[in-house]
C-alpha cells in the first residue's frame, strides 16, 4: 500500500475556502452569494499599478535577482522611511506573498518540534504554515468581551518552554480587527528581551487602521532590533492579493542572510509583480486615504446592523477589515454550511468563515464566526437581512 507523509494528514483545511464547494452548487442553482468568507477586497487596485501590467516593458519575462529587483526593494524601503521607519533595501527579501515570508520565518528561526506562541482566534494559515514547518503553534486565548485585546502578559510567560522560539502577533488582526497598543506592545517587548525570544509582526493590514489609537510597528522599538521579524504584504494594502508580493523585513542580518537562502531556492518572485508594485508605491496619491474612508464606513455599518440582531455579538474593529461575530447558534460550520446548502430569502444568501479554523483547536469555538467587510454597503445591508432572517429559521439558533 503506498504510504504518504503524515503532514498531509494533519494540514488543517482552510476555514475561508473550504466551504467553495457549496457556495460553488448554490451559484448553479441561481443562488446569489453575497461572499463574507474571504478578505478579497472589491476596491479597485491602483490605476497606475494596473497601467504597469498592461504596458509592461519586458521582452523577456525572467529571473529577478532573489532577494527582489533593487527597483522594488527601494520603493518599499522609501514606503517605511515615509511613516518614520528606516528600513534599509538590505533589510528585506521579496516573497511571493506574505505567505511565504511566513514559512520563511519558521524555517529560519526554528528545528522541527519548537514552538510560537499566537494570541488565539489568529489567521487560520498560522495553524497550516506550522504542520508545513513541524512547528507547535502555542495559543493563548483572546476574549470576546475584551474585544480580543492582548491576553495577560503573565498567560504567555506561563507557556514559555525551552522549546520556545518566537511569539507571533498580527496587528491589526485578522479575524479580530484588534490594533495593539503601544502599551502593549512594550509588555512583549520586554518579555522577548527576558528570555531571548524572536517577536514576529505580521503587519499586512498596517495602512488600515481606524481608531484614534495609532498604528505602532514592532520596527518602531531599536532596541529589539535582533529580534523582531516583520511580515509584509501588497495584497491587502494596494488591493493586488492575485500579484502575490510580500515581505520578511528584520533588522536582524544573519535571518536576512538565511532568509536569502531560502529565497535562492524558490529562485525569485515574480518579475511582472514586483513591476507593477514599485508603480503603485511611486504613485499612491491619496488611495490610501480613500480607502480606510470606504472601510470605515462599512465596518461602522456592518457593526451596528449585526448588533442590532438579538443575540449577536460584533466587537468593534480598529482595524484590517474583518470582524469575528458571536452567532447565537450551535455550530458556525454547520450554519455556514445550512445558509448555502439550504436557506435563501429572495433567491439570495450569504457565506461566512466559521470561526473554529481560526483557533489552534477547531473543537474549541463553535458559535464564531468571521465576517469581511469587502463589499459595498448596499451589498452588506443585504447580507445582514439574510441573517436575520436565517437565524429565526435555523433548526440549531439557540433561543
Amino acid at each position: 500500500m503506498l504510504e504518504l507523509s503524515i503532514k498531509g494528514e494533519l494540514m488543517p483545511s482552510s476555514p475561508i475556502r473550504k466551504l467553495t464547494p457549496y457556495s460553488d452548487k448554490a451559484e448553479k442553482r441561481g443562488i446569489k452569494v453575497y461572499h463574507l468568507n474571504i478578505g478579497q477586497p472589491d476596491i479597485d487596485s491602483p490605476q497606475s499599478a494596473l497601467e504597469a501590467i498592461q504596458n509592461q516593458p519586458f521582452k523577456v519575462l525572467s529571473y529577478t535577482h532573489s532577494e527582489g529587483t533593487a527597483e522594488y526593494r527601494k520603493s518599499l524601503s522609501d514606503y517605511y522611511k515615509n511613516r518614520g521607519l528606516p528600513v534599509e533595501p538590505s533589510e528585506m527579501i521579496i516573497t511571493n506573498g506574505g505567505s511565504e515570508a511566513l514559512l520563511f520565518c519558521f524555517g529560519i528561526i526554528c528545528n522541527p518540534g519548537d514552538e510560537i506562541i499566537v494570541p488565539e482566534p489568529f489567521y487560520a494559515n498560522y495553524n497550516s504554515f506550522a504542520v508545513q514547518s513541524g512547528v507547535k503553534i502555542i495559543p493563548i486565548q483572546s476574549k470576546i468581551e475584551d474585544n480580543f485585546g492582548l491576553p495577560p502578559i503573565e498567560s504567555f510567560e506561563a507557556k514559555i518552554t525551552d522549546k520556545t522560539k518566537a511569539i507571533l502577533i498580527n496587528s491589526p488582526g485578522n479575524p479580530t480587527g484588534y490594533l495593539y497598543t503601544r502599551k502593549e506592545l512594550e509588555k512583549l517587548k520586554e518579555l522577548v528581551l527576558k528570555y531571548e525570544l524572536f517577536l514576529i509582526s505580521d503587519e499586512v493590514y498596517a495602512e488600515y487602521v481606524y481608531s484614534d489609537e495609532e498604528f505602532v510597528s514592532a520596527l518602531s522599538f531599536p532596541e529589539l532590533k535582533e529580534n523582531v521579524i516583520v511580515i509584509d504584504s501588497e495584497s491587502k494594502r494596494f488591493s493586488m492579493c492575485g500579484l502575490r508580493i510580500g515581505a520578511i523585513i528584520s533588522g536582524n542580518s544573519e535571518i536576512i542572510k538565511r532568509a536569502l537562502r531560502f529565497a535562492q531556492a524558490r529562485l525569485c518572485p515574480n518579475i511582472i509583480s514586483q513591476y507593477a508594485a514599485t508603480k503603485a508605491h511611486q504613485n499612491v496619491g491619496t488611495y490610501f486615504d480613500d480607502c480606510r474612508a470606504e472601510y470605515i464606513s462599512r465596518r461602522d455599518l456592518l457593526v451596528s446592523e449585526l448588533n442590532r440582531i438579538p443575540g449577536v455579538i460584533c466587537p468593534h474593529p480598529q482595524g484590517a477589515f474583518y470582524c469575528m461575530v458571536e452567532l447565537p447558534v450551535d455550530d458556525t460550520e454547520k450554519f455556514a454550511i445550512w445558509l448555502l446548502d439550504e436557506f435563501n430569502l429572495n433567491g439570495e444568501t450569504v457565506m461566512i468563515a466559521p470561526g473554529n479554523g481560526f483557533y489552534s483547536d477547531p473543537n474549541q469555538v463553535k458559535n464564531q464566526a468571521r465576517f469581511a467587510y469587502v463589499l459595498n454597503k448596499e451589498e452588506l445591508q443585504k447580507s445582514v437581512e439574510i441573517l436575520s432572517a436565517a437565524l429565526k429559521k435555523y433548526p440549531g439558533t439557540v433561543r
